[in-house]
């Protein structure tokens, strides 16, 4: 059998994972840590009222970084995709502050809120089924 340009080998060895195009295809062993990567936001969302969601991506980018390239791209995403959205609250609120923002601060807070937990729930899913979600409103901070 001959290898392929372009189309994922079975097996890598160094990392257990496979390599499709630019996406890397997940190992049994790296769906639960990229999938921790995504649900950590919504925990410290919860905790910290969306203040700290980007710290558990970070934590897990750290870790991970250079063991797995699955969950290395996954807490990148899912970091960049909160950082996009924590300014995008800044925002919403300095139009509160102002009063006459007030209807464009509250659309603002609303949508950030909903897309942080919608992303992160799809995201989750996706990695515990070995694929990778591309995230809206991302500043590749991170890769």
């Amino acid at each position: 059998m001959t290898q392929q340009p372009g189309f994922p080998q079975h097996g890598d060895p160094q990392y257990g994972t496979q390599q499709f195009g630019d996406q890397p295809v997940a190992g049994p062993d790296d769906r639960t840590p990229a999938a921790l990567a995504h649900a950590s936001s919504l925990i410290a969302m919860a905790l910290s009222a969306g203040w700290l969601s980007f710290v558990g991506p970070l934590v897990m980018w750290l870790i991970y970084k250079d063991r797995s390239p699955f969950v290395r791209q996954a807490a990148a995403g899912s970091f960049n995709f909160n950082v996009g959205l924590w300014i995008m609250s800044i925002v919403g609120w300095i139009f509160i502050i102002t009063v006459i923002g007030i209807p464009i601060g509250l659309v603002l807070l609303a949508v950030s809120f909903v897309l942080q937990i919608v992303g992160h729930l799809i995201g989750t899913v996706r990695a515990t089924r070995g694929r990778m979600i591309n995230y809206p409103f991302q500043l590749r901070i991170l890769s």
